[in-house]
């Protein structure tokens, strides 16, 4: 099959860290930070430096399903088909297998990495580099992993401590892997020069991982084989263990090497402080997005995605505002943003699950309102684009155009509907959305039914890779 490698993209991920900005339906590797992209198309165009469309595979879980393929369809149509959709989280070790056994079954001496989703590497020559000597060392036998040269004492990363140089000087050995530390002990690691954090990014050769894997994990290689032999996930993983690849295999293995990629511009975006520190900053040291208005403000974060945010005086703060929340904390304080949203969900609040405004291929979405049995939305979708040809099992929609034009397939019928005009669709038959006209659609969809949920969706067709 070629000496040219493959990737596995791990996009899950619950989205608590960076609240109000990403929810749950709609977490960091969804959302742009400053790219021309999102995180999840960022890293994927830059693994298409290293390897072709169809030699990428992601790995995502099923609340996320649709949004994941849309956003890689967008990309390019090639990368689609290689999305994996896992039926509930099991942690990296389970996904990574699974990935793995699937390139190992079409190209069995493969090399293959593993990246997250939600990092952010703002210089790629860097990156590439140190993947060209990672797949290096990978055919040598060697699991490897890349390591970032800290700047200062972080508590929140793990950490690697490299061992005797490999011949050829492309990385080390691993000494031994730590556990996030507390600030004495991550100073006294920055001290030595002999530590660096440990990225979560691995380069592998599939067949050597799979026999670490049936060594160490058994009952996980079991699944991999099956589901690499197209077995339903859904039947496979409610038995699987929760393990992440760090536990499962690479502390366990004696043939890990880390690679010290240096200069990648790497965070992986884990707080609102990691943001700040990673973005560009105004001479006051501010990070201004959206529509702000700084006066006498220093080293803050100052975020509004909907409306004007206006701050006088202000250092040293995360301010985040969204359509329907605002936080505001010291940036330093901003990893405790996860007990807001653990306030949330024991409140059963939709506020820790989606926004109001959700953003699609086609346009986007606005609820309104909702209650029991009923959910009001306002729908735009953009010139020359469609929705899926789909059908709701537990819903009827009722669809008033109040601006543009929309042709609607309703059942069997074709209608066209200006302004003020509507028409009726019951649940279990076919319908489908399109704008074709020159400017956005804008509809109020009143939807009906004991059950309102975004995954009561049976698509037939579409335009985004989500069927």
């Amino acid at each position: 099959m070629g000496d040219e490698p493959y990737a596995i993209i791990l996009a899950g991920g619950g989205g608590t860290r960076l609240w109000p900005y990403s929810r749950s339906l709609l977490p960091k590797q969804l959302l742009r930070f400053g790219g021309a992209g999102t995180l999840l198309q960022e890293t994927a165009r830059r693994l298409m430096g290293v390897a072709a469309p169809e030699r990428i595979l992601t790995v995502t879980g099923r609340d996320h399903r649709f949004e994941v393929a849309g956003q890689l369809h967008a990309l390019d149509p090639g990368l689609a088909p290689g999305v994996l959709v896992e039926p509930m989280g099991r942690n990296t070790l389970p996904a990574v297998a699974w990935a793995a056994a699937r390139i190992a079954a079409r190209d069995p001496g493969a090399v293959a990495g593993m990246f997250p989703s939600d990092h952010q590497i703002t210089h790629e020559p860097a990156f590439h580099e140190a993947f060209v000597r990672a797949v290096g060392l990978a055919r040598q036998g060697m699991l490897v992993t890349f390591g970032i040269p800290p700047d200062a004492p972080e508590t929140g990363f793990g950490y690697i401590r490299r061992g005797e140089a490999l011949p050829g000087g492309g990385g080390h050995r691993v000494a031994r892997f730590v556990e996030k530390p507390d600030l004495d002990a991550a100073r006294e690691y920055l001290a030595t020069g002999e530590y660096c954090w440990n990225s979560g990014m691995f380069v592998f050769a599939v067949g050597t991982l799979l026999e670490a894997l049936a060594r160490f994990e058994p009952e996980i290689a079991a699944a991999a084989a099956r589901l690499a032999a197209e077995e339903d996930p859904e039947e496979i993983y409610p038995a699987l263990p929760s393990q992440s690849i760090d536990y499962g295999i690479l502390e366990r293995a004696d043939n890990v090497a880390v690679v010290t990629a240096d200069g990648l511009g790497w965070s992986d975006l884990g707080s609102w402080e990691a943001v700040w520190r990673q973005g560009s900053k105004d001479e006051a040291g501010n990070l201004l997005a959206g529509e702000v208005f700084a006066r006498e403000c220093g080293d803050s974060l100052l975020m509004s995605s909907h409306r004007f945010l206006a701050a006088i005086g202000v250092r040293d703060l995360a301010v985040v505002a969204t359509d329907d929340a605002v936080l505001v904390c010291p940036r330093d304080r901003s990893q405790e943003v996860k007990q807001v949203v653990d306030h949330l969900k024991s409140r059963g609040s939709a506020l820790a699950v989606l926004h109001s405004t959700v953003q699609r291929p086609w346009g986007s979405y606005t609820v309104l309102e909702e209650g029991p049995g009923y959910k009001i939305k306002r729908i735009m979708v953009k010139p020359g684009a469609r929705l899926s040809l789909q059908m709701h099992h537990h819903r009827s929609e009722h669809w008033v155009v109040v601006a543009g034009t929309a042709r609607v397939i309703n059942g069997d019928e074709e209608i066209h509907l200006a302004e003020n005009e509507s028409t009726y669709i019951p649940k279990a038959r076919r319908h489908r959305l399109e704008n074709p006209g020159m400017i956005p659609l804008q509809i109020i969809e009143v939807q009906s039914g004991p059950y309102l949920g975004e995954d009561d969706i049976v698509r037939f067709e579409d335009g985004y890779g989500r069927v």
